[in-house]
């Protein structure tokens, strides 16, 4: 990250005029708004009194233990080869919205050689300094909210991803580039079906992907879509990452099986992934 390069994407969330930088560590707008910029890589931009709740150290946590054991991997697989799809027609920037850990963003970038950049932005700070971090200097981080309008220049994304995390379609639409690509990946109702079955994680609905594609339809068309769907065999402490590392893990507690183990400490479990990995292009307006 560079001063230069995190002011190059974005523009004020207050009136929209694009930032500019300001040594040592802000940016600033024509129109006087200023932000800093954390000496670790990234800026917030959340509005204040956003009661958002991101993901907590002991989330990203439990994230990055249960995917550094590569029982994702399949998955960051099928993401690089959409995401290396998707860039081959855009500019060689790629807005992760929702970063996480930056599991996926890295196999992207990973898959391009040096010649791609990054923007990763949550609205968890630890999430955003965790992957800048990891990263390195190919990537900025953005502290904002998906549901807002985002503190992103227009068409300034050659690609726009979002795993397992919300979605603003008409604010990816505006900042992705036109030649640019979306690419999303949802769970289908079998994913961890399993660990869902002992009442530990929340239900998904069915026919995710489907009215995905008929709510993106007046902004994107979809190009490419594939399931990946395997077993994956866990031990008891990797099942209680997997549950404690989404959505999941705010129901947790309060679950009345929080109590009790997912398996025996010596069992294994074999569990479902099951997702659709969905690439759409822009619709021109």
């Amino acid at each position: 990250m560079t001063l230069e390069s995190l002011a190059a994407w974005l523009r004020c969330p207050h009136c929209g005029e694009a930032v500019l930088p300001q040594p040592p560590l802000t940016v600033r707008c024509p129109n006087g708004h200023s932000f800093d910029v954390n000496k670790r890589g990234y800026v917030n931009m959340l509005a204040s009194g956003n009661r958002m709740i991101g993901d907590s150290p002991a989330m990203l946590d439990a994230r990055q233990a249960f995917l550094d054991g590569g029982h994702y991997a399949p998955l960051r697989e099928s993401v690089a080869t959409f995401g290396s799809a998707g860039l081959a027609k855009g500019p060689r920037s790629v807005f992760d919205a929702g970063c996480g850990t930056g599991y996926y963003l890295d196999g992207v970038l990973a898959s391009q050689g040096d010649e791609a950049s990054a923007l990763a932005m949550d609205i968890s700070p630890h999430a955003v300094a965790r992957t800048v971090r990891g990263i390195g200097a190919r990537c900025d981080g953005l502290v904002a909210d998906t549901w807002q309008p985002l503190p992103v220049r227009d068409a300034v994304a050659g690609l726009v991803m979002t795993v397992f995390a919300p979605r603003n379609l008409p604010e990816f639409h505006r900042v992705l580039d036109p030649e640019g690509a979306l690419l999303v990946v949802v769970p289908t109702a079998a994913h961890i079906r399993e660990l869902r079955a002992d009442g530990r994680a929340l239900d998904i609905p069915a026919d995710k992907a489907e009215r995905l594609v008929d709510d993106a339809a007046a902004l994107f068309a979809l190009e490419r879509r594939e399931r990946v769907e395997y077993a994956a065999v866990l031990s008891a402490t990797e099942a209680d990452q997997l549950v404690s590392m989404g959505p999941s893990a705010h129901h947790a507690a309060d679950s009345p099986m929080a109590d009790s183990p997912v398996a025996g400490a010596s069992e294994l479990i074999s569990t479902t992934v099951s997702v659709d990995v969905l690439l759409f292009r822009p619709i021109l307006r």
